[in-house]
């Protein structure tokens, strides 16, 4: 089984751009849709047919929780007998690293976002296999450029498409990077091709006083003495 990592920002159009994706692989395919607290996604894979599970976080890391449940999500992909298993994240504070190494990354970005926005994104895009640009026919083709900069500025290495999540334009091609992935039978011992956010501190176990007698494991404090 193929499995692909699909990360990137809220409402940049990554279920868009997996359904047309979708429709030009003649493959068995599969989804598992990882969102924070509700999501309504899994009805959109299931009306076109699409095997689909999808788990939500709630008050944990998006990240943590996926490193936790990925095992699992090809075990039910192989399970199912699919070809393709597509695993999809939102990297909700842009500093999400759902890429496994030796397993086919890719980052949407929407490049209504402005143009700095790729260099604010961290591993999800920095580490990514293929970057798609969505709603690309928004903006004029100087706009599409300068964005397409910013992205080789951040990843130089990374395949770019821009594909139409409406029409279902640039989604071939993404379909035949996508056959280029390699078969899997078990994600075990695979690393994360960059570490997740890091955070053991009293408010990740219910804290909610504020207050430095309240603060406790690991913390970072900014400087605000006077230059």
């Amino acid at each position: 089984m193929k499995l692909i990592t699909v990360a990137g920002p809220p409402s940049s159009g990554k279920t868009s751009v997996i359904l047309r994706l979708i429709e030009h692989l003649e493959e068995k395919t599969g989804v598992v849709k990882f969102d924070c607290l509700t999501g309504f996604d899994k009805a959109r894979y299931e009306e076109m047919g699409v095997p689909v599970q999808a788990g939500f976080s709630g008050k944990f890391c998006p990240d943590h929780f996926f490193v936790n449940n990925v095992e699992g999500c090809a075990a039910w992909g192989l399970r199912r007998e699919l070809d393709i298993l597509i695993t999809e994240s939102a990297g909700l504070c842009n500093r999400c690293s759902p890429h496994i190494t030796g397993v086919l990354g890719v980052c949407v970005v929407d490049c209504l976002a402005g143009v700095h926005t790729p260099r604010k994104i961290g591993p999800m895009l920095k580490f990514a296999d293929v970057v798609v640009i969505t709603k690309g026919d928004i903006v004029s083709q100087a706009e599409r450029e300068v964005f397409s900069w910013g992205v080789r500025q951040a990843n130089g290495r990374a395949r770019i498409f821009f594909v139409n999540g409406i029409t279902g334009q640039g989604a071939f091609l993404l379909a035949k990077k996508t056959l280029e992935a390699r078969d899997l039978s078990s994600l075990r011992d695979m690393r994360l091709r960059f570490t997740t956010p890091a955070a053991a501190c009293a408010y990740c176990t219910g804290e909610i006083r504020i207050g430095e007698a309240y603060q406790m494991g690991m913390m970072r404090k900014m400087d605000f003495t006077d230059a």
